[in-house]
């Protein structure tokens, strides 16, 4: 059996379309994680810009905006959804 990783990370990101990206993580598991609704509040609301929503890099644990917008890939993993 594998063992699971001690800390969950973002190894893959992808754009699918509207704020949509399709997550793969560290234990090899693939999510869909919709942004849209996590952009309604501060500096979040950066992504509602499509153009910069869509310049994302991942950094060595998650998915990044800019070096200004990244989210824990805990959370991300618990908000996605089975892709």
């Amino acid at each position: 059996m594998e063992e699971k990783p001690l800390f969950i990370k973002v190894t893959k990101a992808e754009y699918i379309k509207d704020y949509i990206l399709r997550l793969t993580f560290n234990d090899g598991i693939v999510k869909l994680c919709d942004f849209l609704p996590l952009a309604q509040e501060g500096i979040f609301q950066k992504l509602k810009d499509l153009d910069y929503f869509k310049n994302f890099t991942l950094d060595p644990w998650t998915v990044d905006w800019n070096n200004e917008i990244g989210f824990a890939p805990e959370f991300l993993y618990e908000v996605g959804t089975a892709a």
